[in-house]
């Protein structure tokens, strides 16, 4: 079963996610703060993570360059509200596999998903 972490300070968008993605046939948890999505990375390593950019404590950035520090095969999808393209830039720049903006599309978020799992396989 494929595995997905979703990480989002928004517990409503994390349990939206979560279903969503369920029904579909995955194994998904969530994370409600950067610190949470570093232990369950290295916990669960997930094939695919749903890393928001903006959160409290440990943002997006943080988390993902730690993330493909350690885990650099976890494909990290950026999922964000904020259409700046310096933020994005470097999100790319460290290594996210992708990102989406919010709202979110769901077809093309698991297309995108999809996607980044046949990349791995």
């Amino acid at each position: 079963m494929l595995k997905l972490l979703v990480v989002d300070d928004e517990e409503e968008i994390c349990d939206f996610l979560r279903i969503f993605f369920e029904e579909r046939n995955f194994k998904v948890s969530t994370a409600l703060s950067g610190e949470e999505a570093l232990r369950k990375v290295e916990v669960e390593q997930p094939d695919v993570c749903l890393l928001d950019i903006k959160m409290p404590g440990l943002d997006g950035i943080q988390v993902l360059k730690e993330v493909k520090r350690r885990y650099p095969k976890i494909k990290v999808i950026m999922v964000t509200a904020i259409e700046t393209t310096e933020k994005i830039e470097e999100a790319v720049r460290i290594g996210a596999d992708n990102y989406i903006t919010k709202p979110l599309s769901l077809e093309y978020l698991e297309k995108d998903v999809h996607q980044k799992i046949s990349d791995v396989a």
